[in-house]
């Protein structure tokens, strides 16, 4: 991973490892939100329920949703967090899941976490979702990072670019 500080104060670089224990911690402040771009070049940006596994951002969308078509025409994709103590962007390209074991290991956190996601037909589905996933089923999404982007919002205060 290449690491570059972007803080002008001086501040120490911000180790990768302290947005990562935050992810894993499920420690964000509100909503994950998803910037796509559609076909016609315009942005979107809508507010997902993502989980942080095995070192990528999965989350799910009705397959005639906005971001979904999005999607279809262009894979590249932002995910912004607010962590308790760092504002979190990653950059990188969305990937259909479809394999089993994964979305069976996904719907269980979901799960978890209050959702009755089961997987159906290469998706996931329950008895309901958010009104902006659209109807089920919800295809899973996962977003490796290529780049992210971090401020700190406490001490130690910083500001990083993270390649990986």
């Amino acid at each position: 991973m290449d690491q570059t500080n972007l803080d002008i104060y001086g501040g120490e670089p911000i180790p990768w490892s302290r947005a990562v224990a935050h992810l894993e911690a499920g420690a964000s402040k509100g909503s994950f939100w998803l910037a796509t771009t559609g076909a016609d070049g315009r942005p979107h940006v809508t507010a997902v329920g993502a989980l942080w596994v095995d070192g990528a951002i999965f989350f799910t969308s009705g397959s005639g949703t906005r971001k979904s078509r999005n999607l279809s025409h262009n894979l590249e994709c932002n995910i912004s967090v607010s962590l308790p103590d760092l504002d979190l962007v990653i950059e990188g390209r969305a990937r259909r899941v479809m394999d089993e074991p994964t979305l069976s290991k996904l719907a269980e956190r979901y799960a978890a976490q209050g959702w009755p996601a089961s997987v159906a037909d290469g998706a996931l589905t329950a008895p309901y979702s958010a009104p902006s996933a659209g109807p089920a089923p919800w295809n899973l999404y996962a977003v490796e990072p290529v780049t992210a982007y971090g401020v700190a919002t406490a001490e130690p205060h910083g500001a990083t670019r993270w390649r990986f």
